[in-house]
């Protein structure tokens, strides 16, 4: 017998490009298996960006929630956790709003959906030729022939080796795509989700991941399936990398599951 499907909501990070998440949320209604929803996790982005959600939500088949709150710099690990918190779903699947999704997408993780497990997925990093293509002519995706050499086996989707590698290849807690994964937001409520007091570029996701791990949530990696295509922008500042690695390390040293600033302030409202 079947196992049911979870009701599952598609998270979407995004901020001040809202030609790029247009083409996010387009990939997302094309999906073989639709999302029960979209939360659209907005740091802090201009009227441009508000106006394209209101048209989408007239247009899109799928509820649309757009979290919003106000500018005040990079808070990603905060309008995370809020958009979380509100999502209905009871499974958790979570992109950046500058990537298009794989047809396939919900479909292959739902296949790898499994309790006590959260899994991470892979992406393909476009460079700025095929993205200005994407954007003009709206060819998505891209042909087989225009995949950096380093992603090709990215693109690939398989049955077998998604069921293969799923825990062959997930040996590394920290090895972690923000822009790709998927949870349980029971587990995220039990580490009490992203730790607010990164506020800045790297390795929240990684910290995340740890301590699921440590509360006993196991890693999974989908490969073989599920990719998403990465347009291409600029690098993020990464000024405060080390003070993030330090918050790392001492989840890791420590076996740490829970952050006290987290998303328990944001639930039951």
């Amino acid at each position: 017998m079947a196992k049911p499907t979870p009701k599952t909501s598609i998270v979407v990070s995004t901020y001040n490009w809202p030609e790029a998440l247009e083409l996010c949320i387009k990939s997302i209604q094309k999906q073989t298996v639709l999302p029960h929803e979209i939360v659209i996790a907005d740091d802090g982005s201009g009227e441009k960006t508000k106006n394209l959600i209101e048209r989408l939500k007239a247009e899109c088949k799928i509820p649309i929630v757009h979290v919003w709150h106000p500018d005040e710099g990079f808070q990603r690990t905060i309008i995370m956790n809020k958009a979380i918190a509100k999502a209905s779903g009871e499974y958790i699947l979570q992109v950046d709003g500058d990537v298009l999704l794989a047809r396939n997408f919900v479909k292959d993780h739902l296949e790898l959906a499994e309790t006590n497990h959260f899994v991470c997925g892979s992406r393909i990093l476009l460079e700025e030729k095929i993205t200005a293509k994407i954007f003009k002519k709206g060819v998505f995706p891209p042909h087989f022939w225009e995949m950096p050499l380093g992603f090709l086996a990215n693109s690939f989707r398989s049955r077998l080796l998604r069921r293969y590698m799923a825990k062959r290849y997930a040996r590394s807690i920290g090895h972690m795509r923000g822009c790709n994964m998927a949870f349980w937001k029971a587990d995220v409520i039990k580490v009490n989700g992203y730790n607010e007091d990164l506020l800045q570029w790297g390795h929240e996701d990684s910290e995340f991941a740890y301590r699921m791990h440590f509360a006993g949530v196991e890693k999974k990696a989908l490969k073989g399936g599920g990719c998403v295509y990465h347009l291409y922008h600029k690098q993020a500042p990464r000024d405060n990398e080390e003070r993030h690695n330090q918050e790392l390390n001492k989840v890791i040293n420590g076996k740490i599951k829970w952050c006290d600033n987290g998303i328990d302030k944001y639930l039951n409202r």
